[in-house]
């Protein structure tokens, strides 16, 4: 059962680190050379799109798994693949759900909340101006912590595995 877990708490890692990579070397970048009105409207758009139930059981269900597979891997034994995981699960909490909640979150609140026909461009650009680093350097933490999530769930499974 520990195994099944590990495997499906990586893969799901990976998923997790791979949407925000992509994020931080396409999307966002994409979205900066678009004028204010398309990319508030795109932006809005994909956040709309991303609450989506595949979405919620990778995301949401890291939450579950990593603390599940943290107690599995406790009650087996205190081997180094048990470290790895704890630590993927202070980097998930910490870098990705704390980031999300406490940093993207409510700039995404705050950019569904608009009413992008009855703003003037200055207001557009303004808004923009206080959103998009503040969004894209949020997600960059985002980026390199489920990155590292990831790697320290591979490192486990490869300890697991090989019994290095």
């Amino acid at each position: 059962m520990n195994t099944i877990i590990l495997i499906i708490t990586t893969v799901f890692s990976g998923l997790m680190a791979g949407l925000f990579y992509a994020w931080s070397i396409s999307v966002t970048p994409g979205l900066a050379k678009i004028n204010d009105v398309s990319y508030l409207r795109a932006f809005q758009s994909m956040n709309r799109a991303i609450i989506n139930p595949l979405f919620a059981v990778v995301f949401f269900g890291l939450v579950i798994l990593l603390p599940v597979l943290s107690y599995l891997s406790f009650q087996t034994s205190m081997s180094n693949p048990f470290w790895y995981v704890i630590a993927a699960t202070i980097l998930y909490f910490v870098g990705i759900m704390g980031v999300t909640i406490g940093g993207n979150v409510p700039l995404n609140n705050a950019l569904e909340a608009l009413q992008i026909q009855s703003m003037t461009p200055e207001q557009m650009k303004e808004f923009r101006k206080g959103f998009e680093s503040k969004w894209n350097r949020f997600n960059h933490i985002r980026t390199i912590s489920s990155f590292l999530t990831f790697l320290l769930l591979v490192i486990a499974c490869v300890r697991e595995f090989y019994f290095i």
